[in-house]
């Protein structure tokens, strides 16, 4: 096993537990939520809706969903409280707390 060595509390950590301190605590971490949601967003919303949705960004626990249709954002915007459970489902812990349609 590799052990990272971390000086603020001298502590041991795993390589993985190390990384995962890093995303914490860095802003990579939205960056690789929205890549995670991205993989996931048509199983969570359908064909139809992963079809018509042009980006899907987060920042600071607010999920920015993107699309040039004008039906789809109406319907978007009634499903909010969905869109956020299940994606929060979908990643294991509570990621999202708001929804942002664009």
């Amino acid at each position: 096993m590799i052990s990272f060595f971390y000086l603020s509390n001298m502590s041991e950590y795993s390589l993985g537990q190390a990384l995962k301190l890093f995303l914490q605590k860095s802003r990579l971490q939205s960056g690789i939520r929205s890549l995670e949601i991205a993989t996931v967003w048509e199983d969570l919303m359908g064909k139809t809706i992963a079809k018509y949705t042009d980006k899907i960004q987060i920042i600071n626990h607010t999920l920015f969903i993107t699309t040039n249709v004008a039906p789809l954002k109406n319907e978007l915007l009634y499903q909010k409280d969905k869109i956020i459970q299940r994606v929060n489902e979908a990643m294991g812990e509570n990621v999202i707390r708001e929804v942002v349609i664009q």
